[in-house]
């Protein structure tokens, strides 16, 4: 099935929404099958391996446009068998121009639905004040890396300045150690502020290690655990 474009707004022009994304991804399903060289057979194969099996005539019904249903959860493990994301078998982008976001709406740019399905165009956050739990989550997990990887850096600088073997390499090393720990300073300033933004907004608060402890406030998060 192709991406068309409707010769006028009347919903008598609009095309099965469902069935279009469903061939969609059917399509994208194929073509990654194919450039890998696999078999339907193969693929169910690696389906059952990830622990959800999808037999093989299901593939095939699948991609053929015989099967009239496609649920999520097999998008999810068919992208894992295929070693790509579900996003990228749902919104193609580079192999189909256009897909349609929703029912009785044109068809849109693909890496623009993409974007809007991902919330990468930000469509629903108001400003830096009210970042969506997304944006948030992904802040949250680059602060956190940054802290982790600064810390690691800061030990072994000192580690290497305690054992120099003059006054010159003692003094290098010393000089690496503080800047990890300015590094180690500004991330932990960064995870506070999301911190306290994600539980501002109601949502829980992904566990720190013990090098990072004194990130949060002794009291005040203990509403919600997950």
């Amino acid at each position: 099935m192709t991406q068309t474009s409707f010769d006028d707004g009347d919903e008598d022009d609009v095309p099965e929404w469902a069935d279009r994304v469903m061939a969609d991804v059917a399509r994208e399903v194929r073509r990654r099958r194919k450039e890998k060289g696999w078999s339907a057979q193969e693929l169910a194969d690696r389906c059952e391996a990830i622990g959800f099996p999808i037999p093989r005539n299901v593939i095939a019904n699948m991609e053929s446009g015989r099967r009239a249903v496609l649920p999520l959860v097999e998008v999810m493990v068919l992208a894992k068998a295929l070693h790509t994301h579900p996003i990228h078998l749902i919104y193609p982008v580079g192999y189909i121009a256009e897909v349609q976001k929703l029912p009785l709406t044109y068809p849109v740019n693909t890496e623009k639905a993409m974007r809007w399905f991902a919330d990468l165009d930000q469509t629903f956050t108001a400003g830096p004040a009210n970042q969506s739990m997304l944006h948030d989550h992904l802040a949250h997990g680059e602060a956190l890396a940054e802290a982790v990887a600064a810390i690691k850096g800061e030990a072994h600088q000192r580690e290497v300045a305690d054992l120099a073997a003059d006054d010159g390499e003692r003094a290098q090393a010393l000089r690496a150690q503080a800047d990890f720990a300015e590094r180690a300073a500004r991330a932990k300033y960064d995870l506070r502020r999301v911190r306290r933004a994600i539980y501002a907004e109601g949502g829980y608060l992904p566990d720190l290690p013990t090098t990072l402890t004194d990130v949060d406030p002794d009291e005040g998060y203990e509403r919600k655990t997950v």
